[in-house]
């Protein structure tokens, strides 16, 4: 179903919005100097972690419910248009290198699809039915989740994302940058984080754009973190796809153990060069065969691992 208000109401309703807000003390920006601009725009993004903040025991029990369901093996699969949509496919498209996860197992849908990311489609985010045509295609479980992301709170692809999510009985998010959002409300769990106007009018990409990226890091890093892809702060399931990621996981090793150079290069070898497996290797003086099973039978969860191997 496509958005059937008409361009009045759609104006009436934009103008109630805080991100749509008209600023009249903005109203000479262009004719400042550059250097205050910038001061402006940088003052005006400061505020954004406080915005935040501010909703952090949501953020965190929302976080905590997806861990739950990812540990058994669902997916977290964004859905927004726009630089909404944009935030969520580069949150995904980042943990494969980072946490080593499969591409399927986060995912970031774009109204109007792959082509959205560098060109507008329009239209695309005001139909429901689309939304919930690509996830059809994922053919959702309970144990997945889907967050619909949304400045205004009221993109029919989102919430018609989150409306098939829930009838899938999967989990859902709703985050949006307006208060009382209808994407909010529609969701399990709704996430609103208030950024104000904009510097230029209407133009989300800038504070709301920054916040949804915000707090789509700590969706996917702290449910990693739980997840057990992390020892410490250092990232232990590390794809080691480039020279420059080689050397991180050579670093990550040393961090971790201390051990020395020609010591690191013999465990790396022998666990085929996962991170994980070879610190467990050199702490627990252990082969990597016998690293892997450790592992696996801690679901990956280093700690868990080094505990049970003595």
């Amino acid at each position: 179903m496509t958005s059937t208000s008409s361009p009045r109401d759609l104006r009436t309703e934009l103008e109630s919005l805080t991100t749509e807000a008209f600023r009249p003390e903005l109203a000479d920006i262009d004719r400042l100097p550059t250097l205050d601009i910038a001061r402006l725009m940088n003052g005006e993004d400061a505020t954004v972690a406080g915005a935040v903040a501010a909703r952090l025991p949501q953020i965190a029990a929302a976080i905590d419910a997806v861990a739950e369901r990812m540990a058994r093996g669902g997916r977290l699969v964004y859905a927004g248009a726009g630089t909404a949509g944009r935030m969520g496919v580069l949150d995904a498209s980042e943990c494969p290198p980072t946490f080593n996860t499969d591409p399927s197992r986060v995912v970031g849908l774009i109204a109007g699809g792959r082509d959205a990311v560098v060109t507008s489609v329009e239209g695309a985010e005001d139909s429901r039915d689309l939304a919930e045509a690509d996830l059809k295609a994922l053919d959702l479980t309970p144990d997945d989740t889907v967050v619909g992301v949304s400045a205004s709170g009221r993109t029919p692809y989102a919430i018609g994302a989150v409306e098939h999510a829930r009838a899938c009985r999967s989990l859902t998010i709703g985050l949006a940058c307006n208060s009382g959002s209808p994407l909010a409300a529609a969701a399990d769990h709704g996430i609103e984080i208030v950024v104000g106007p904009e510097l230029l009018t209407g133009s989300t990409r800038l504070k709301a754009g920054t916040a949804q990226k915000l707090v789509l890091n700590m969706l996917s890093t702290i449910t990693m973190i739980r997840l057990g892809k992390t020892y410490g702060n250092l990232m232990v399931d590390v794809r080691a796809s480039n020279d420059k990621l080689r050397a991180r996981s050579h670093r990550i090793v040393a961090l971790a153990t201390g051990a020395a150079e020609e010591d690191i290069e013999r465990a790396l070898t022998a666990t085929d060069g996962e991170v994980k497996n070879a610190i467990l290797a050199l702490l627990a003086d252990v082969d990597g065969p016998t690293a892997a099973r450790l592992l696996e039978e801690s679901d990956g969860h280093l700690r868990a691992a080094l505990a049970a191997a003595g």
